[in-house]
């Protein structure tokens, strides 16, 4: 109903009348009927980030507009979750969020949850970056990387990483035939230049990056090097993530030794682990320690997820209890780490999953 009664106002909008001034104004209506259009009517549209009618309308532009029809259509407008106070509305930035959700919802990860939120609070409180940001996560399956992928997601966009502004890639998927790396090429340089086109800041997920076949990575080096440009667009606000297993023994055998010389893990530091993790990448198989990513030295921060020891299992165990509002209790909790199988065969001290399967795995603990 309100629609139809915005819909005559949208219209008059887009008349020409000198009095209104609508050489600027026109604009404003035609952006909101193209919303209605696209969204409500769900007519066939593609939003063009150069073009004045596609962009949120400014408060200068409705100067000597009557302010009541200014207000009905303000108010109407941000009923849809269209608006904001500032900024893209698509973009949160939640940076007090991210810090809570790394602390309260990632476990046995100290490293991570320092170097990450450092990283992507540095790089969002400098608009002025000579590059884009570039992270390679590094560890075992099941100990995180694909979780605080969402994690950051989650708190630097409205919608996730449902957002428009993020893009996942899994390299088996995305690109599984080696004689099409050239296409894929094509396709992964026109993703990327299409979404930053589209959003002020973007974040590239690329899972399973070891399998990346050779050269395909080099396709978009030139988007996260030190360029003002590439063909007229700007890379620097953008975010690429890269998870991987490489460096997964490496990481492993560092915590075990610190256990064995009665070391706390949380001594472990970055100084202990990043330099061997940008050596083995190097040094191992596949398209994406082979590329130029590595060779000019284009990642920021290489980040070492460490094994899972028994009382982070229980802690997810707790968490994945909570996520589906059952109550549960220590010797529940207990019982679902039992079960889950320990590395080395010594020591028993590591999960050898991770948590992946947990969740999954408190099914059979159920009532």
């Amino acid at each position: 109903m309100l629609v139809r009664c915005l819909l005559p106002l949208l219209w008059a909008l887009s008349a020409e009348a000198d009095f209104f001034q609508f050489d600027s104004i026109s604009n404003a209506s035609t952006y909101y009927f193209n919303y209605i259009y696209c969204n409500i009517w769900e007519g066939e549209c593609q939003p063009n980030q150069d073009d004045a009618t596609q962009q949120v309308p400014t408060r200068d532009l409705w100067a000597g507009f009557p302010q009541d029809y200014i207000s009905l259509l303000h108010q109407w407008y941000c009923s849809l979750g269209q608006c904001c106070e500032s900024g893209d509305c698509r973009i949160t930035n939640n940076i007090t969020g991210l810090s809570r959700d790394l602390q309260t919802k990632l476990h046995g990860q100290h490293l991570v949850q320092s170097v990450v939120l450092k990283a992507i609070q540095g790089f969002i409180n400098n608009p002025e970056s000579n590059k884009p940001l570039t992270l390679s996560f590094h560890g075992w399956s099941g100990t995180g990387k694909n979780f605080v992928a969402r994690i950051i997601a989650d708190n630097l966009y409205r919608d996730g990483v449902k957002s428009e502004c993020v893009r996942l890639f899994i390299a088996p998927f995305h690109f599984p035939h080696a004689r099409l790396v050239d296409t894929y090429k094509g396709q992964l340089r026109e993703a990327i230049r299409d979404m930053v086109l589209r959003c002020p800041q973007t974040l590239f997920i690329f899972d399973e990056a070891e399998k990346l076949h050779p050269g395909l990575i080099d396709a978009i080096k030139p988007y996260m090097d030190h360029y003002d440009n590439v063909d007229g667009v700007n890379y620097r606000r953008a975010i690429f993530l890269f998870l991987s297993n490489i460096g997964g023994a490496t990481i492993n055998d560092v915590a075990l030794d610190f256990w064995h010389s009665g070391q706390n893990r949380e001594d472990i530091g970055m100084e202990d682990l990043e330099h061997r993790l940008r050596s083995e990448t190097m040094e191992s198989q596949g398209g994406f320690a082979q590329s130029e990513l590595m060779s000019g030295h284009l990642i920021d921060f290489f980040v070492p997820f460490l094994p899972l020891e028994y009382r982070h299992v229980k802690l997810c165990a707790r968490d994945a209890y909570a996520a589906r509002g059952l109550e549960t209790d220590e010797a529940t909790l207990d019982e679902v780490a039992k079960a889950m199988l320990y590395v080395p065969k010594e020591e028993r001290l590591f999960s050898a999953q991770g948590c992946k399967s947990i969740p999954q795995r408190i099914n059979f603990f159920l009532p």
